[in-house]
């Protein structure tokens, strides 16, 4: 046993386990400011490197797709490194990789700092969950644990968005990465006295070729979406992307249909349920991407708002999301998950196809406002059940696998839903402008080409309902089962 390591206390309580989760909570405010400052940063960041518009999702994408493909394999490297060995690392790695974002002179210095910001939160996110579950033991003190780290997790995202628009307007879009420097420092400082360290027992084998033959498939999948928004979907290059894509994602299945610790258990999927949720939260979160990439351009570029005046923009959907999660939590219990998820999924969706009527010259208070509602009140209906559905009757040695796919699927969905509607909507701008003789950077060509992809968002969340409907069919008492599981 090495120091600090699972010591033994007279009262069986760590004493310092609420300042362990003071210091859990300021990682978890870093990670989640860290994806809604970006999106307001991301017209800034554009002009000041020169990045191309079918080359603009890779500040996104390439921050999820890291992040994504390799959660579950950060999981099981916390759990038998060391639980607060791998914390550590992820906080220094985290800074590290934003401060190199900062500092970029070229979109691929951003990109690739953006990656590795993916690769160490793969490592911090599993390893900050993993040492509340062990840190606390009642069950009491640990859901109001998860309770706080699920309250950070919601109201992070919305002080990301008012702070991005702080940093970016008075100082540079460049600060949007580099807050997180100090932010990460103070959490290592506090960690290393507060946090104990903690292993897992059992099978401490790692599965390697499953993480990298996922990620190769997934990154080969979502650099075709670039490409065909590049070259155009007619040339034979493109699409040597999706067949490497397709061999690669084959192969994971395989490795995880034999090896002997997979990182993706098939069983997991296998159970109607569990799979449904997670396919239908790919779907939501490669709808969902729509709203916040596209209206971030559209406020900026066509409306003139300030990043500050856009941040506040975006506010009405997180007050929405966090208003109505706790509605969801109490009819969960009374109505079940299927009708929730179909009413939320309904709601998001008309949200979406309202705002795809914006025209360069809609008012923000009467076009985008109460579609942004409408989408914040679906979806805050959608989470909760998801959640709990993708966990349904899950055997408690994958339950941590289990409660991070919820995660995954989610960052996935993202990734391959910012690929793909970005390449939908540079496509539709440029054969917008040729048809009728205007530039593609014309707001008008822009405004169409946004319009038509979040037309396809709503067909995701379309397909998102038509899963959930044939596949969601657990009881009324699916919250009880799940109690004292983790939701990543």
């Amino acid at each position: 046993m090495t120091k600090n390591e699972n010591p033994v206390f007279p009262d069986g309580q760590d004493p310092t386990r609420w300042r362990a989760l003071f210091v859990i909570a300021i990682s978890q405010l870093m990670v989640v400011l860290d994806a809604s400052i970006v999106n307001i940063a991301i017209p800034k960041a554009m002009v000041d490197l020169h990045i191309s518009r079918a080359n603009t999702q890779w500040i996104v994408t390439a921050y999820t797709l890291a992040f994504g493909s390799l959660l579950l394999l950060g999981g099981r490297i916390a759990d038998f490194a060391g639980r607060k060995k791998v914390f550590i690392i992820g906080l220094v790695g985290f800074a590290a990789a934003s401060a190199l974002g900062g500092i970029a002179t070229t979109q691929g210095m951003l990109f690739g700092a953006r990656a590795l910001q993916g690769v160490f939160g793969a490592l911090l996110a599993p390893a900050a969950l993993s040492i509340i579950n062990v840190t606390f033991t009642v069950p009491k003190e640990r859901a109001k644990a998860f309770g706080v780290y699920g309250a950070i997790a919601g109201g992070g995202a919305a002080i990301g968005l008012i702070l991005g628009g702080v940093l970016t307007e008075y100082t540079s879009w460049r600060w949007c990465l580099g807050v997180n420097v100090p932010i990460a420092m103070i959490a290592v400082l506090l960690a290393i006295p507060y946090v104990k360290e903690s292993h897992a027992k059992g099978d401490h084998s790692l599965d390697v070729p499953g993480a990298v033959t996922v990620t190769i498939g997934l990154v080969s999948l979502v650099y075709g979406f670039s490409r065909a928004a590049t070259d155009g979907w007619g040339k034979v290059g493109t699409y040597q992307f999706f067949i490497v894509a397709a061999i690669f994602i084959a192969v994971f299945f395989y490795i995880e249909s034999k090896a002997k610790g997979p990182l993706l258990p098939v069983r997991v999927l296998a159970e109607r349920n569990r799979g449904g949720s997670y396919l239908a939260t790919l779907l939501v979160g490669s709808g969902l991407f729509t709203m916040f990439f596209f209206l971030s351009l559209y406020f900026q570029q066509i409306l003139g708002f300030s990043p500050l005046k856009s941040g506040f923009a975006f506010l009405p959907f997180s007050l929405g999301v966090i208003s109505f999660a706790g509605v969801a939590a109490k009819l969960l219990p009374k109505v079940g998950a299927r009708p929730l998820m179909l009413t939320g999924l309904v709601m998001a969706t008309i949200g979406l196809l309202l705002l795809s009527r914006i025209t360069p010259t809609s008012s923000y208070v009467t076009h985008v406002l109460p579609s942004i509602i409408i989408m914040s009140t679906g979806l805050a209906l959608v989470f909760i059940p998801s959640a709990t559905a993708g966990l349904h009757g899950v055997e408690q040695r994958d339950s941590g696998v289990a409660s991070a796919l919820i995660n995954t699927s989610q960052q996935i969905g993202g990734s391959l839903g910012a690929a793909l509607l970005n390449t939908v909507a540079v496509t539709a701008a440029t054969a917008y402008g040729v048809a009728h003789k205007i530039a593609p950077n014309d707001p008008n060509s822009l405004v169409h080409g946004w319009s038509l992809a979040f037309k396809y968002g709503a067909g995701f969340l379309t397909l998102a309902a038509i899963v959930v409907f044939v596949s969601i069919n657990a009881g009324k008492d699916v919250l009880v089962e799940h109690e004292g599981v983790v939701i990543h």
